[in-house]
């Protein structure tokens, strides 16, 4: 079943979260021209999905679920716009089946992931949170020296860094850190003999002073890093993930940066998001683990591509010819 462009989806169209892209800093004129009524909703729960989607034919989401029930429900639509890459809160198969038309947007945040990565990276290995703590502490003021050398500060260039899972953030990671003098070694996947240009899983574990996670989420990937890993490690690398909180076993990364396993860790993501306040790597405080909110790929520069990506989709869909496809209607 196809549902053809004829529909517009202006005049029926809702973004169910707008407030997880815009926060009253972007531009959105391109899209309003091309959804000129659509309703915008800052989040939607569960509970009112489906009033607020009623007969639209365009739906705009982030994150919010839209599951096999919901298409059965709503016919009219026709086109849905993911304000993101990932897919996983969208049955694509059951779209397909319905006649809709998904599509998505990429490699809006490359350049946003990789510069969050360098900075966690130069965070952790000048122990700059310890010294900022120390400051607010009064440490400084009460130093008999003009400075404070008390945790260790380590300059980047010489270091190995080692990048598991190589997309195109990987690879912009990777020249970013090099202009800064890190070797960078791209790994194998986990059991697989290195392919060319490729070093061992183990290899790079056990010699880089930093690794970096870029790898999708996926039955393979799941707790990837566990504490056989975190042990390998050299004791003063520096473990980073910007890629999905399931990669990490974090009972075993907290217990790694307690015991001095490795010098630190930085992550950007959780295993469940938002995490309870007590989840225990923010509970820790420790200086030498970082957590920041899911926010590497939030620069205003980023969420304004996805802004211009997602009326490119809707311009594209509507001419007959949609780019970013992740879904099509089924003949």
């Amino acid at each position: 079943m196809h549902k053809n462009a004829d529909v517009n989806p202006g005049e029926g169209a809702v973004f169910l979260d707008a407030d997880s892209l815009d926060r009253g800093d972007l531009d959105i004129s391109a899209l309003e021209r091309e959804l000129p009524g659509m309703a915008w909703y800052g989040t939607t729960p569960p509970e009112h999905v489906a009033e607020r989607v009623g007969d639209a034919g365009c739906v705009v989401v982030n994150k919010v679920v839209l599951d096999a029930a919901f298409f059965e429900a709503h016919p009219a639509v026709a086109l849905v716009c993911i304000v993101a890459t990932g897919t996983n809160n969208v049955d694509l198969e059951a779209a397909a089946r319905h006649g809709v038309t998904v599509v998505n947007c990429q490699g809006y945040g490359t350049r946003s992931l990789a510069q969050h990565v360098l900075g966690l990276v130069l965070m952790l290995a000048r122990s700059i949170p310890a010294y900022v703590d120390d400051v607010r502490g009064g440490v400084w003021s009460r130093s008999p020296f003009f400075c404070l050398l008390d945790h260790p500060i380590r300059e980047l260039d010489g270091m190995r860094l080692g990048l598991v899972g190589y997309g195109a953030i990987a690879e912009e990671v990777g020249r970013v850190c090099a202009a800064l003098g890190m070797e960078v070694v791209v790994a194998e996947r986990a059991g697989q003999a290195p392919r060319s240009g490729r070093v061992g899983f183990d290899t790079v574990v056990e010699t880089s002073d930093v690794i970096s996670l870029h790898c999708p989420l996926t039955e393979q990937t799941r707790g990837l890093v566990d504490e056989g890993v975190l042990r390998r490690m050299r004791r003063g690398a520096i473990l980073i993930n910007t890629a999905r909180g399931g990669v990490v076993d974090e009972a075993a990364l907290l217990h790694a940066v307690r015991e001095g396993w490795i010098a630190g860790a930085a992550v950007d993501v959780l295993d469940g998001e938002p995490p309870a306040p007590d989840h225990p790597l923010i509970a820790a405080g420790l200086p030498n683990l970082i957590v920041t909110p899911h926010c590497a790929w939030g620069s205003l520069e980023a969420r304004q591509r996805v802004v211009e990506q997602t009326a490119e989709n809707v311009a594209a869909w509507r001419a007959g010819r949609p780019v970013r496809v992740v879904a099509q209607p089924q003949p």
